[in-house]
């Protein structure tokens, strides 16, 4: 829904699926053949956010109308927020197969909540290694508890601190990085160390991933972390960012040295775009970012290609 203070991220996920195929006719194929299965999208009130921030007359408005068919009790049991409906789905889809590995894409930075929530319930353990401009470490946001602002809060404390989250490529926030983590118990590579010295920042992210204890990592990509002459079509993207090929390199070496659990790429706007082609420019760093956080996960080589197909 949001992208920043702005709208338009709702428009990513289809934009994402087109650049994917645009680039690369084969990718459905082949990504099938690898075991990847589209679930669609998640249904969207505006709205709403999370059930748990709705008063029981709402959850009941809304089920009236999201689900006339079904009796009241049957309905009762049913989710209404787009963070609600996809940790729900998560929850169903990790009943089936507990191993199965989330890719999501946004949408909203919130949309990582769902995610990680339900991956902790299904296997606990993991660490979330968190691509972005801004903390989100807010406890609320004018009272909202999750939001795009507030969801790493939420999900350092699931993971019970200790370093289990690490952000890279901060460059906006009211406090610096060394409040963080004294107060919050995560761990953060800031956009100017990594642009002071990129393959160092790699290896002490990789080292510090290690060193939390952590079995396998979530790998969350908001693209504003993302120097702006690259992605603008976001909500607020921002100067003195990462590097695309910083990015690609940190998810290979995540991919081969911890093991990823699951992924996404956030807030990509194409509506928003400050730039000639900056939508374009945005789409096209942004599926990449998306096929290199498929192969992290898939480990191995990652996607057949389309001449090694038999």
């Amino acid at each position: 829904m949001g992208a920043g203070y702005l709208r338009g991220a709702n428009q990513g996920p289809l934009a994402l699926r087109t650049r994917l195929l645009e680039d690369d006719p084969a990718w459905l194929e082949r990504a099938e053949a690898a075991g990847l299965l589209d679930l669609g999208d998640v249904f969207v009130v505006p709205q709403l956010l999370h059930d748990e921030m709705l008063s029981p007359a709402q959850l009941s408005a809304s089920r009236r109308a999201l689900y006339p068919g079904l009796s009241p009790e049957a309905a009762a049991r049913l989710p209404v927020s787009p963070l609600s409906i996809a940790e729900r789905v998560l929850d169903l889809v990790f009943s089936v197969n507990p191993l199965a590995a989330p890719l999501l894409l946004g949408g909203d930075h919130s949309t990582a909540w769902p995610a990680v929530a339900a991956l902790h319930r299904a296997r606990p353990g993991f660490g979330v290694v968190q691509v972005d401009a801004h903390t989100d470490l807010l406890e609320e946001r004018l009272g909202v508890k999750y939001c795009f602002g507030t969801w790493s809060f939420h999900a350092n404390e699931l993971l019970g601190r200790g370093g289990r989250m690490v952000q890279v490529g901060i460059g906006v926030s009211r406090h610096g990085k060394a409040h963080w983590e004294s107060t919050l118990g995560v761990r953060q590579v800031w956009a100017e160390e990594v642009r002071a010295d990129p393959a160092g920042a790699i290896d002490a992210i990789v080292a510090a991933v290690r060193a939390s204890g952590v079995r396998g990592g979530y790998f969350s990509n908001d693209v504003d972390g993302t120097d702006e002459a690259w992605v603008d079509a976001t909500g607020t993207p921002e100067r003195g960012g990462l590097e695309p090929e910083f990015v690609v390199e940190l998810v290979r070496r995540l991919g081969r040295e911890v093991g990823l659990v699951g992924g996404d790429v956030m807030e990509v706007a194409p509506p928003i775009a400050r730039t000639a082609g900056g939508a374009e420019r945005t789409l096209g760093v942004a599926a990449r970012y998306l096929r290199e956080t498929v192969d992290a996960v898939l480990g191995k080589g990652g996607l057949p290609s389309a001449t090694s197909r038999t």
